[in-house]
């Protein structure tokens, strides 16, 4: 996110794109216009449709799933917002507040589906770049919260359901819940009764990438939650599961491109990478 307050560009996914699982240190709110997908936030996978709103709060693990398999592309709109915007917002709205957890809005045949305007108009404005966009888009996106606000208070939009429970769904929820102890595909597989080529092939056809790359991943997103609380560097590996911080550094600059310490420097100064 380059800007201090908000940005919003709108983007297109075809087949064989590929995004990691990853989270933000700024709030991010998604506007499918099209695309047949599923979509894990957290430990939940939802499957996503054209007017659907998707609410992600910073630090929230989150990715499309089964982007190989569109039969049309992936539209939506991004839109993103930092935690000082939210709060600028809040003195005229003091019970706004999104951070309760993430969720998503099912807007179609909804008196909410006219929210895909807002969305769509802060990406023209964005787009065209005329004298005072910023202003615009900042003043459009504090209407766009304020209407999801009243959206999800006043119950008249159809709660999605999750997708239906299946082995994947254990395996990421096992993870997170024991995030920070030693994880093993072989521990893992006698746990669930199961063998350990059938996690491994669970992980490859769903989310296109082994067991033990999904667990490192869901480690460092822990670890940036841990940064940007402030914790110390040499001694936070072991809160997220590393076996040691040279270890932890080597996966977090591979994974980033930075080291830790850069990340934490970056993010002070609103310069972080989209998917950092």
């Amino acid at each position: 996110m380059a800007s201090r307050f908000v940005d919003t560009h709108r983007d297109i996914s075809y087949t064989k794109d590929v995004v990691r699982l990853h989270s933000h240190a700024f709030y991010e709110l998604l506007y499918c216009c099209s695309g047949n997908l599923q979509y894990l936030l957290g430990v939940d996978r939802y499957q996503l449709r054209r007017g659907d709103v998707v609410i992600i709060p910073p630090g929230i693990s989150h990715r499309p799933l089964f982007l190989e398999q569109l039969a049309e592309p992936y539209e939506r709109y991004v839109l993103w917002f930092s935690q000082e915007f939210l709060d600028q917002v809040q003195v005229f709205c003091s019970d706004l507040d999104f951070r309760g957890g993430y969720r998503l809005l099912r807007t179609a045949g909804t008196p909410w589906e006219s929210l895909g305007n807002l969305f769509a108009q802060g990406c023209r404005e964005a787009e065209r770049g005329a004298p005072g966009w910023q202003g615009h888009v900042c003043g459009n996106t504090m209407q766009l919260l304020v209407e999801l606000h009243r959206a999800c208070g006043k119950g008249e939009m159809p709660a999605p359901m999750v997708e239906q429970h299946e082995l994947l769904d254990d395996l990421v929820q096992y993870v997170e819940v024991h995030l920070a102890e030693k994880i093993t595909l072989e521990d893992t597989a006698r746990r669930f009764l199961v063998s350990q080529s059938t996690i491994s092939q669970t992980f490859r056809q769903k989310m296109g990438i082994s067991f033990y790359r999904f667990v490192t991943q869901r480690r460092l997103i822990a670890a940036k939650t841990e940064i940007l609380a402030g914790r110390q560097l040499e001694t936070l590996y072991e809160t997220v599961g590393f076996s040691d911080y040279s270890t932890f550094y080597r996966a977090f600059r591979r994974e980033y491109g930075i080291s830790p310490s850069q990340y934490r420097k970056l993010q002070q100064t609103q310069t972080i990478p989209p998917e950092a």
